[in-house]
């Protein structure tokens, strides 16, 4: 039960409580103090197992608290087991779609008795929600397009999530003595940003026992099936995880199987069949007549080895470009989390962050990094506080001040995060961004525009000499927000013209650009920075997502700015 999993709870318990129509001040309690609490840097659990008084902290009273305290003692809330008594789960589905608050989603509920996602589009194309006060028949088309992006939401969690329930299984899993070895595959193995569901292989003699240790695993509302070899379970949300227990001699064969793609395991087949072999999850066969031999399947790599090809990096496995790679030997050296040595993208206390300038470099240089830039919102984003010429430029000078007190090469770059305007133009002055060594062109306004007029506001921000990077360039928030209307084709193109660089944004809920857009972007010989976007020290970690999304794109280590050094990187982008 870590901060986010009982802020997940506190949000969850205060959108039941709309729904039943609770005290608004209780409802504002429980937020403010999930944000409170997910903001934390020390664990909840750790505090109350020293005997801290969580009322201390700002923002957490006695009734949070004592949510905290049962939290961490139960993994449950009473409370919200009783809720669920009267509304049921399917109704917090309703809270996917996108600019559905709890308040609207109250409303369709109470006054509609809409209790899951075919009801609502139901009652949408019969015109009924319009009909609602506060709603309207603009307001009922925004829900009805949303629709669909609250259903994926509800069968698909993000690569991170799905990393963090991985990292629960395998420690659950480790528990069992009679497991030799345990791999996850899928396309969680393949780095997919969102899971439709999880696979786990494991070796055992002793099926039953793997099984019923299986079955014990915190979370579980279902068994879909339990049968000789493969146990099927539900968790909350209705995410399925699959186990099956394969003898050793198969391990590597069912590996491979498993982890797909589909389409790649169609080519290795077809391969396979030219050389007369068959593979399948239980290994590789010669075929002599009606007679088959295994001659191999222990290992993924002498699956591959038997048709003469490489072992795939797993993220590489959706049959685009890897056979083609590995039939003139240019299988791309991946990048990896090592090979970075900066973080261009991260937000302070200025703005909309948590941390202050110096302890946002302390964790990065803690980790490992060479330099980073500070890259707060300007003006434009009002919600986020953002910063005008003046202020940027005070900020700019307590970067100078902290960077010549430092006694190492570490380096804190002067940068913004500048909204291109609705209208176009940048939303700071030239003559400050003149001043600036890193500019970050951003789209947050007017995303519903036409294409070409997207279009042409990122094109001009790439004309400018003073932007070095678009970021999150096609705005997408995965389960949550389509991208805009954009020309990427006419934004490469202007990029490589101007020597403008684009982001790979490794915030989990964004991984913008995509696996196959970065794959153009490498083909059109655009450099890639691989950013957190970090808004407190700990979100320095998301750099990780944004690595396994540069492999799927197929991106090596000279494919990214970010890990060359400072001086390559100031030369590359041609900023003194």
């Amino acid at each position: 039960m870590d901060n986010e999993k009982i802020a997940q709870n506190l949000t969850q318990l205060a959108d039941l409580l709309e729904f039943t129509g609770a005290n608004a001040f209780r409802l504002r309690a429980y937020r403010n103090g999930a944000r409170r609490v997910k903001d934390l840097t020390t664990p909840i659990k750790t505090m109350i197992a020293n005997g801290d008084d969580l009322t201390k902290l700002d923002g957490i009273g006695k009734g949070v608290a004592e949510k905290c305290v049962e939290l961490c003692e139960t993994g449950k809330l009473e409370q919200m087991e009783d809720l669920f008594e009267t509304v049921p789960r399917s109704v917090l589905d309703l809270l996917n779609v996108p600019k559905m608050g709890p308040k609207k989603a109250a409303a369709l509920f109470n006054e509609l008795n809409i209790q899951d996602l075919d009801q609502l589009k139901a009652a949408c194309e019969e015109g009924v929600v319009s009909q609602l006060s506060g709603f309207g028949k603009k307001t009922e088309q925004a829900i009805l397009d949303g629709i669909a992006i609250a259903v994926a939401a509800n069968k698909r969690i993000l690569w991170a999530n799905a990393d963090q329930l991985v990292k629960r299984l395998g420690e659950h899993m480790e528990g069992c003595s009679a497991i030799g070895r345990i791999e996850f595959a899928g396309s969680y193995r393949r780095g997919k940003e969102t899971v439709g569901d999880l696979d786990i292989l494991v070796t055992s003699n002793e099926v039953e026992q793997v099984m019923d240790h299986f079955g014990q695993f915190e979370g579980i509302t279902s068994t879909i099936v339990r049968g000789d070899t493969k146990m099927a379970v539900r968790l909350e949300r209705e995410f399925q995880v699959d186990l099956r227990v394969v003898p050793e001699e198969s391990f590597g064969a069912a590996l491979q199987y498993f982890t797909g793609s589909k389409d790649h395991n169609v080519r290795v087949r077809g391969l396979a069949k030219q050389q007369g072999l068959k593979i399948n999850e239980w290994g590789v066969y010669k075929l002599d007549g009606e007679d088959q031999s295994l001659i191999a399947g222990k290992e993924e790599a002498d699956v591959y080895k038997t048709l003469g090809l490489p072992c795939f990096a797993p993220e590489l496995r959706e049959a685009r470009k890897e056979f083609d790679w590995a039939e003139s030997n240019d299988l791309p050296d991946l990048i990896s989390l090592s090979d970075i040595q900066g973080d261009l993208h991260m937000h302070t206390t200025a703005s909309d962050g948590k941390n202050s300038i110096q302890e946002m470099a302390d964790a990065a240089r803690s980790i490992g990094l060479k330099y980073i830039a500070i890259t707060d919102h300007s003006k434009r984003v009002t919600m986020a506080n953002g910063l005008d010429g003046k202020r940027l430029l005070k900020q700019w000078a307590e970067i100078d001040a902290i960077n010549a007190t430092a006694t190492d090469d570490f380096a804190i770059l002067k940068g913004v995060e500048c909204d291109i305007l609705e209208a176009g133009g940048m939303d700071i002055e030239d003559e400050v961004l003149a001043e600036a060594d890193w500019v970050i062109a951003s789209v947050h306004y007017g995303q519903n525009q036409p294409l070409a007029q997207i279009t042409d506001r990122i094109i001009g921000a790439i004309e400018n000499p003073n932007i070095s990077m678009v970021a999150h360039p096609t705005g997408r928030l995965l389960n949550k927000r389509e991208p805009y209307e954009v020309d990427l084709e006419a934004v490469f193109a202007a990029a490589k013209r101007y020597g403008t660089l684009l982001e790979l944004n490794a915030n989990p809920v964004r991984l913008d650009l995509n696996d196959v857009y970065l794959a153009a972007a490498k083909e059109h010989g655009i450099p890639i920075v691989i950013n957190t976007d970090a808004h407190r020290t700990l979100g320095l970690a998301n750099m990780k997502y944004g690595i396994k999304q540069a492999r799927r794109g197929g991106l090596q280590a000279a494919d990214v700015a970010n890990t060359k050094s400072l001086k390559e990187l100031i030369r590359l982008t041609g900023r003194s």
